[in-house]
């Protein structure tokens, strides 16, 4: 019986708690791994992940493996007589010893259509390319990254102004359809696991700093589609008179003036900024040391003047 699967779940965000919850609602949950406690903020006080928490008030053991590669995770899961391991955005490759540690396999919840935007930051770039549509495939895992045969492919569509932040959200949810609907088939031998296109792979890196920067000779749309696939974080950013200034959120505007690429000009209080094709008007942002503010309020607390050069 599907329910009585003896399952380990493997996650660390908060986007991973609905499937979290959807796992514990539909099989023998013996088991869960995040990554550890780690500090983070101006305190750097200790912060527990989301799906440790969830985990917790659930009831559920966690285990917060400090290495991967080269602990006994793969002997964690044998103790525990694990049928079925389910991942979602854990945040570490798993070594073949654990992958071979469940009787009946690793299955991973990927946020993207694949062999679209394999890799760690899936999401991020689906929005920061353009693209109009992603969606969870349910993958059975394999030693290669995110190229496993997939069970299902459940898509939605990524709306014109939809930040990563909100996007993760939806596809959460979607992730816990598949887990509730899409999962136990899979797991019962009822859904046949297809190869992917390897032709066709895309590719999705962890973002560094050097993603997040804002290049004004880019076009408007380019530099949109980056602050909101970096919204809410880390953020686009360019500097400001030497400072830093985190773009969260931005729109096109029909502003064709002659300026140069980053040149700022207002309209009202309204800050615009040219690109190197059409405008942008900065609706949100954060200069370092200081809160995050409306665009206008940029302006009205003289951060942003007419004839600054942004990224200078």
């Amino acid at each position: 019986m599907y329910q009585k699967v003896r399952t380990v779940f493997f996650g660390t965000p908060e986007m991973a708690v609905p499937s979290l919850t959807a796992l514990a609602r539909t099989t023998e949950v013996v088991g869960v791994v995040c990554q550890p406690d780690r500090p983070a903020g101006r305190g750097l006080r200790l912060c527990v992940p989301p799906v440790k928490t969830a985990a917790l008030q659930l009831g559920l053991p966690v285990h917060q493996p400090v290495k991967v590669k080269t602990g006994n995770l793969h002997e964690w899961l044998a103790e525990r007589q694990t049928d079925v391991v389910v991942v979602m955005a854990y945040g570490r490759i798993l070594p073949p010893p654990v992958l071979r540690a469940p009787t009946k396999g690793c299955f991973n919840l990927h946020a993207s259509v694949l062999p679209r935007y394999r890799g760690a930051a899936p999401v991020n770039w689906a929005i920061i390319r353009g693209e109009s549509e992603t969606g969870i495939s349910l993958m059975h895992m394999d030693e290669g990254l995110d190229t496993g045969p997939v069970f299902a492919v459940r898509r939605l569509s990524i709306s014109a102004d939809e930040t990563a932040g909100e996007l993760a959200s939806r596809l959460a949810e979607l992730a816990a359809e598949v887990v509730r609907e899409d999962l136990p088939r899979a797991v019962t031998g009822q859904l046949e696991a297809k190869a992917q296109d390897d032709p066709l792979a895309t590719w999705a890196p962890p973002i560094t700093r050097e993603h997040c920067q804002i290049d004004w000779s880019r076009s408007a749309r380019e530099i949109v589609c980056l602050v909101r696939g970096l919204a809410p974080r880390p953020g686009a950013h360019t500097t400001v008179a030497g400072r830093c200034l985190r773009i969260l959120a931005a729109r096109e505007v029909s502003n064709e003036t002659g300026m140069a690429a980053g040149a700022v000009s207002l309209s009202g209080c309204r800050p615009n900024v040219r690109t190197g094709k059409g405008s942008v008007e900065l609706l949100s942002g954060q200069l370092e040391g200081r809160r995050v503010c409306a665009g206008t309020d940029l302006v009205n607390g003289r951060i942003l003047r007419t004839g600054d050069t942004l990224g200078s």
